[in-house]
């Protein structure tokens, strides 16, 4: 179980560093770490979706005719 916990706390710290390195500091009103980790996950997949070319009213889409 504190292996688990130790896991979680680098993961947790890798995101949160990966959104600081972003300009991204808070969420909803909240600081970074005092998010849970599936939290993190989901705002750092949200913004990497948002950053990427492919995703979004950008993307290249295929229309069949």
């Amino acid at each position: 179980m504190a292996l688990f916990k130790v896991n979680e706390e680098k993961r947790k710290n890798f995101i949160i560093q990966k959104l600081s390195e972003s300009n991204h500091y808070k969420n909803d009103g909240k600081h970074l770490f005092e998010l849970s980790l599936s939290d993190l996950e989901h705002e750092y997949y949200r913004l990497q979706s948002k950053g990427h070319p492919h995703t979004g009213h950008g993307s290249i889409r295929w229309i069949n005719i």
